[in-house]
């Protein structure tokens, strides 16, 4: 029987853990340059955890959502990312347990006895078969644990980075997707008026057969017209660019059939809460992210540090050695092998202090860009609400100007009908009539998409489905 004495040794070794020379990581304080002020929502779900689709009623609106959640290669992208970072983890990580492994060898060497070309020789044989370790190395100092904990931030912050990749996606597709409806509002107001300027040329034309119209007020319908007729051009192209755009967002065709709303008013948009300020530190996966990229660069100074305390590895294995293969297994043939080392570096000319001063660098540049993450989520938040305030007000403004532009237009064309009034009066009426509409198709478009861009800036969008209150689940590193 093979003797085994070492390896009891070399587990126990295996076990000693060293403790680790990272700084203790507290999370900084938020500096933020934007706050807002809310009443307290604590009875309310908050945006992050509302489900897109409860946001998003319109069915065409989800179609597209769930495709390009399905299809979007900067999304797979993303989820590939994931997996590569996962993987990255595991294979630092399994550098804290010894890598095992079975050896078997054997040499056959025909050696000669003289060398006076008499052509005597001997054959020297010699056979193994062993289990053990190479190099392993006891981590005393907490290097390779420091860089396993790098490596496991890396992943979370991977993780966190396909969170804001998904949000992101879906307020793109929503915007996409009202762009392409609003545009199909405004082909349709290009169409009324080209239908409305071709009644009006064709009644000036019989006035001017007539005599009761003047040349100049048949120029005024004619090139009125032609007007109309370059607005439909206009968003015939627009919308067709839209769909394309929506397209390429979602990364695959539009289903066969598949056709968005009638109206930009009837798409329906959810209210979402701003919430308290200190929600969005925990809620925004951008944020969140940027803080795993901050612990990630603290681990590794602890890295750094070890580098300069001595490093012990081990080299052992345990097995039978014969010169004739017959006999490998017999009693008495058992070996085994024991050869600790230890490197302690004394001169580098530098190169570990530098290698130190590079990862508390690289740890203050993280920070930077912590806090930065923050301040330019805060103000993605204050500005999204100061728009969707700001363009609720202005819709209102915007429809009671319509409404007056209409009575206008309707008196201008009445009186132009009974001659009161010249062409002049009635194209002035019109053209304010169709500006005044296609503001109102604007300014309603921009107060959807400010809806959007709140969610989006509070952390809303990686849930499908609205949930009980709970923070985005760290996903669990594969075993």
């Amino acid at each position: 029987m093979m003797t085994m004495k070492p390896l009891p040794l070399i587990l126990a070794a295996a076990l000693l853990g060293g403790c680790s020379l990272a700084p203790d990581y507290l999370r900084p304080e938020a500096q933020s340059v934007n706050e807002w002020q809310n009443a307290d929502q604590s009875d309310q779900i908050s945006s992050a955890e509302t489900g897109w689709r409860d946001l998003f009623a319109d069915p065409a609106m989800q179609q597209v959502v769930t495709l390009a959640l399905e299809s979007n290669q900067d999304l797979q992208i993303a989820l590939l990312n994931v997996e590569r970072y996962q993987a990255q983890y595991r294979i630092q990580r399994s550098d804290l347990f010894p890598s095992i492994s079975a050896d078997g060898g054997g040499t056959r060497q025909r050696i000669p006895t003289t060398y006076s070309g008499a052509g005597e020789s001997s054959i020297s044989s010699q056979y193994s078969a062993t289990v053990g370790l190479t190099s392993y190395e006891l981590d005393l100092f907490g290097r390779v644990r420091s860089l396993k904990q790098q490596a496991l931030e890396e992943f979370l912050a991977q993780q966190q980075t396909q969170l804001s990749t998904q949000l992101t996606l879906v307020a793109n597709v929503a915007n996409a997707y009202l762009n392409l409806v609003a545009d199909n509002d405004q082909l349709k107001l290009a169409m009324e008026t080209r239908d409305i300027e071709a009644d009006n040329l064709d009644l000036v034309e019989k006035r001017y057969n007539l005599g009761v119209a003047s040349e100049l007020e048949l120029s005024q319908a004619r090139a009125s017209y032609e007007d109309a007729e370059v607005r439909l051009a206009q968003y015939q192209r627009l919308t067709k660019l839209d769909r394309n755009a929506l397209t390429l967002l979602v990364g695959a065709p539009l289903p066969q059939g598949w056709t968005p709303t009638e109206s930009l008013q009837a798409v329906a948009i959810g209210e979402v809460q701003a919430g308290l300020t200190s929600d969005l530190i925990n809620r925004r996966p951008d944020i969140l992210a940027a803080e795993y990229q901050l612990r990630g660069a603290n681990a590794n100074i602890g890295a750094a540090k070890a580098a300069f305390f001595p490093s012990i590895s081990l080299t052992a294995n345990a097995g039978t050695m014969s010169s004739d293969l017959d006999n490998l297994f017999d009693h008495g043939s058992d070996t085994w092998l024991f050869a600790p080392s230890i490197s302690l570096p004394i001169f580098n000319a530098g190169r570990l202090s530098a290698q130190l001063d590079t990862s508390e660098i690289d740890r203050d540049i993280a920070l930077a860009q912590y806090q930065q993450s923050i301040q330019t989520a805060f103000t993605e938040v204050s500005d999204a609400i100061a728009e969707r305030d700001g363009y609720a007000q202005q819709l209102e403004s915007q429809q009671r100007a319509e409404e007056a532009y209409q009575r206008y237009f309707e008196i201008a064309e009445q009186r132009y009908r009974n001659g009161v009034d010249s062409m002049l009066t009635r194209l002035d009426a019109q053209r304010n009539l169709v500006s005044s509409q296609q503001a109102s198709i604007t300014a309603r478009l921009s107060l959807l998409q400010s809806r959007v861009d709140l969610y989006r800036a509070l952390g809303g969008g990686w849930k499908e489905h609205t949930e009980t209150a709970e923070a985005p689940a760290e996903a669990e590193a594969a075993q």
